[in-house]
């Protein structure tokens, strides 16, 4: 069997995800991107229990999947969702004097990210999580 495409052309999908969410935010570098992406993936992850997140990881490309459950401390913990200024807060704290997460870093990542989804899929998951999951992700 070969190898499948999802895992084949990972770090090109990878790739291109960070230079359109460098883009969608008007950041300078896809360095900037991927702290602005990681940090979006934590604040997300810190208000699901275990479970969710696994079944949330689950949906995602590979590489955002790896990047999602990378240093995960499963005792940390579990957030609620609040409002989105606040949050964007917390992502620009992930190395706060290199992060240039912009106000809308959490839009821009969302509507990225459903680019690289399938959609229907992920929509009818955040459907499934706790209140407030789903307005995460609108973009």
């Amino acid at each position: 069997m070969p190898v499948p495409s999802e895992y084949a052309r990972a770090s090109d999908r990878f790739y291109s995800l960070l230079v359109e969410a460098r883009d969608a935010a008007g950041l300078g570098s896809t360095h900037q991107a991927y702290t602005m992406l990681q940090g979006v993936l934590q604040v997300f992850r810190r208000r699901l229990d275990v479970a969710d997140a696994i079944r949330f990881a689950a949906v995602l490309p590979p590489l955002v999947r790896a990047l999602f459950v990378a240093d995960w401390d499963v005792d940390e913990p579990k957030r609620k969702f609040g409002d989105r200024a606040g949050m964007t807060e917390e992502v620009r704290s992930l190395r706060a004097a290199h992060n240039f997460a912009p106000d809308t870093a959490i839009g821009d990542v969302a509507r990225t990210l459903r680019r690289y989804v399938d959609e229907e899929t992920f929509d009818r998951l955040l459907a499934g999580l706790p209140e407030g999951a789903a307005a995460f992700w609108e973009s």
